[in-house]
């Protein structure tokens, strides 16, 4: 819901300010219409029915997988935009929901659905909220990560309204992550804020060339410049980074990677993610074999690393195909590419 629509709503009704407050927490608690709101005047509920839509997003199509986890594809109202969101359900009780902050992303990494897509534009907080709020009226939910849509930090300011909120509707700031690809002002501005919300960076490589090859963004804001914003990000808040690390097969999972990778790292400032890679057709992803021994030689090197579970795969769940599936969103051409895994020179360790 639009929350500045509903509060200049109210007023102009001449409501008491506590009406929006009012309204927030039955929505944080999962209501799923203005008639279940029962301490609201009947006469209210059935005028801000008519005058306010109860969600920024027109849900599309939801898929569910075996493994319990639901991709919700919306539409925006304002303007039909398409975005994705993800609950993930584990075993032991979490509930995790990932969320987009933008429709498309502009940063073109080549592995990615996503990047793949069109930039459509920046999500309003309203329609970020709502995808939480659109899971949380299925369930409690108790964990957030901004890695769905788009580059979180880019919209950094809407994404931090959202993390306000989220303690309301049952997710806490240490129980909140967003992820980058290491866009350095917007993890600045992350560190800058008092929320203790983590920072999950998207690395994927552990040298600039390779990166580059991968990442275009490196271009602009090379492992030097992003390692040193990650370092200021660990000064200010004292918790270790994630960094995710998505498996490419013959691309950036040889030995020499790993090696490189944890010459690069801190292992007191970072745990490592490695990622089987979900295909999108542009690369093929690591066998698993491959995947341990690369954590492995992390490990020897004093590297905390894990292999992240992988959801829903027969549901499309990487970040944009279900859109690029049903929507036939707008894509830009793309040819199979495989970089060569041959190292490029040392990288220093990061300080």
């Amino acid at each position: 819901m639009d929350l500045a629509l509903l509060q200049q709503t109210l007023d102009e009704l001449g409501q008491p300010r506590f009406r929006a407050g009012q309204v927030w927490q039955w929505l944080a608690r999962g209501a799923g219409s203005f008639e279940e709101m029962t301490n609201l005047p009947a006469a209210l509920r059935r005028e801000l029915a008519e005058r306010v839509p109860f969600s920024t997003l027109e849900l599309v199509h939801e898929a569910r997988a075996s493994d319990g986890t639901v991709k919700a594809l919306f539409r925006t109202v304002r303007d039909g935009r398409p975005i994705e969101a993800v609950l993930m359900r584990y075993r032991d009780g979490r509930r995790s929901v990932c969320l987009s902050s933008q429709s498309g992303c502009p940063l073109t990494c080549t592995f990615c659905a996503t990047g793949q897509m069109k930039f459509g534009r920046n999500l309003t907080a309203w329609e970020i909220l709502d995808q939480a709020l659109h899971f949380r009226r299925m369930e409690a939910i108790d964990h957030v990560v901004f890695m769905g849509m788009g580059e979180p930090t880019m919209n950094i300011d809407n994404v931090l309204e959202v993390c306000r909120r989220l303690p309301d509707v049952g997710v806490t700031n240490r129980r909140t992550a967003i992820s980058t690809v290491g866009w350095v002002p917007g993890i600045d501005r992350l560190t800058a804020t008092d929320m203790p919300i983590r920072l999950a960076l998207s690395l994927h490589a552990p040298n600039d060339e390779l990166r580059s090859r991968i990442m275009p963004v490196n271009d602009r804001y090379p492992l030097a410049q992003v390692l040193a914003a990650c370092d200021r990000f660990y000064a200010a808040k004292r918790r270790r980074i994630f960094v995710e690390y998505v498996m490419l097969r013959d691309v950036n999972d040889q030995p020499e990677h790993a090696r490189q990778l944890a010459e690069l790292l801190d292992p007191k400032r970072y745990k490592i993610n490695l990622i089987p890679y979900n295909p999108t057709g542009t690369y093929d992803g690591s066998d698993r074999a491959t995947i341990d021994a690369f954590r492995k030689a992390l490990e020897r090197r004093g590297l905390e690393a894990t292999v992240r579970l992988t959801r829903g795969r027969d549901i499309d769940a990487a970040c944009g195909q279900l859109a690029a599936r049903e929507l036939g969103a707008p894509r830009k051409p793309a040819e199979r590419l495989r970089p060569p895994a041959a190292p490029a020179a040392e990288v220093p360790a990061a300080s």
